[in-house]
């Protein structure tokens, strides 16, 4: 179940969750206490979380184990009819033609044919083999002392202008060597800890898994974050039959995340460039998605659709590090409300500066509730990965008093558009904002 989670990055088994270290009123040694009191302070939070880890590889070992078990009925029997089969063909062959000498060329083909499939299998059966060897290496240690780690460290805010990730790790990994005996191995570990200050909290656990699930196996070239791309189509509420547009679908991983998931709409992507749209259709192919997205090379202001013909757009509009859009983004929006129906839905990833620049001209607008109806409330404005302090983080109501009878009078870039929800997201060292509009008449087009 864990694993199927398509908006998590990466999932930790929690040891500690703390206050955040207060750098400024700290001398740099007494940080450096506190750090390592992470450890000594209980340690049986520590030999916790390792156990409940040992016993959650035991169980991914014990699964493996059965379902190969479980196969190799299976797999005898489809060897057993394929040499039925073969035994068959092959008295037809000699019944009919028995001079003739290709018979034996196509058994000669066939046998190694099977001997190619064997030896894949064998192959196969090795890797998965060394695989589970490195697993039960870790589930299995016997004591403490034959445990192996690593620290990673992430340090933000504050304290990351005090101290390194490097610096905090290596306290933290010498703390656990005093504590428990365990020996650092930074190559190959059985066990990775993940320690992360910031100025919300302070955090350390173990990774449940060594792969991020934000890694998916389908992706073939990773563009936008898939977790990302994934939540924004599902604040789309995608449904059977609804026309979904990408009008900037780059390699397309918004359009193969919402088709993995939702694969009863229908996709269309759009770019002007040439490499993306290529890159876009080698994803779909890996993906095995070619025949559910459409792809088209056209530009995002000058779309061959006719109005209102649209449900739902979602788009990763270009943050000008890569691909520079500057001020068209009014003349963006207002193609996509162009193409969007009445009643329908634009998810949107922008950059700061981008809202902001919407914000301003567009804040006019009143907000819808749930019901698609106007409310004199302000919107909420929610973080999917807060990054601020804690009396500011999960509900801020959005600045719209001022400025709003200035803006009024202005040609807004949102036309019909009324903004619904927006989150605030972590991008890596780029912090975005994913905003969710409804199209709720035709007025100001």
């Amino acid at each position: 179940m864990l694993k199927k989670l398509k908006s998590a990055e990466r999932l930790f088994l929690l040891i500690k969750k703390l206050l955040p270290f207060t750098a400024a009123s700290l001398s740099k040694g007494k940080i450096l206490n506190e750090v390592q009191q992470l450890v000594h302070n209980d340690p049986r939070s520590w030999l916790d979380a390792v156990s409940i880890w040992r016993n959650l590889l035991k169980l991914d070992v014990n699964r493996e184990e059965f379902s190969q078990r479980d196969a190799n009925p299976l797999k005898r029997k489809m060897r057993e009819n394929e040499g039925v089969i073969a035994k068959k063909l092959k008295t037809e062959e000699m019944q009919k033609i028995e001079e003739n000498h290709k018979e034996y060329q196509l058994e000669e083909q066939t046998e190694d044919t099977l001997e190619q499939r064997e030896s894949t299998m064998r192959r196969d059966k090795l890797e998965k083999e060394e695989i589970q060897k490195e697993v039960e290496k870790a589930a299995g240690a016997h004591s403490q002392e034959d445990l192996t780690f690593r620290v990673s460290c992430r340090c933000s805010g504050a304290i990351g202008k005090v101290f390194t990730a490097q610096e905090v790790g290596r306290i933290i990994g010498i703390a656990l060597m005093k504590q428990f005996g365990w020996k650092a191995d930074l190559r190959n570990p059985n066990l990775e800890i993940y320690v992360h200050l910031n100025d919300i909290y302070t955090v350390a656990g173990i990774p449940l898994f060594r792969v991020p699930l934000a890694s998916r196996t389908y992706i073939k070239t990773a563009g936008l974050r898939s977790t990302i791309a994934w939540a924004m189509a599902s604040l789309a509420e995608i449904k059977v039959g609804t026309f979904v547009l990408d009008p900037m679908c780059g390699l397309g991983t918004i359009l193969l995340e919402a088709a993995k998931e939702w694969p009863d709409g229908y996709y269309v992507g759009a770019d002007v460039s040439d490499s993306q749209l290529l890159g876009a259709w080698d994803n779909l192919k890996a993906a095995g998605l070619n025949d559910k997205i459409e792809l088209l090379k056209v530009s995002v202001i000058e779309l061959p659709l006719p109005s209102e013909s649209v449900d739902i757009i979602i788009s990763d509009i270009p943050f000008g590090k890569k691909f520079k859009i500057g001020k068209d983004i009014k003349t963006i929006l207002q193609e996509m409300e162009r193409v969007l129906h009445v009643g329908g839905t634009i998810v949107l990833l922008l950059s700061e500066d981008h809202h902001r620049l919407l914000k301003d001209c567009g804040g006019s607008h009143m907000p819808l509730d749930s019901k698609g109806s106007h409310t004199s409330e302000p919107r909420i404005k929610k973080c999917l990965i807060p990054e601020e302090k804690p009396d500011t983080s999960e509900r801020v109501t959005s600045s719209y008093e001022g400025g709003n009878q200035e803006c009024s009078d202005k040609m807004s870039p949102f036309g019909s558009l009324v903004p619904v929800e927006y989150y605030k997201v972590s991008l890596g060292k780029t912090n975005a904002l994913i905003c969710k509009y409804k199209k709720s008449s035709t007025s100001g087009l």
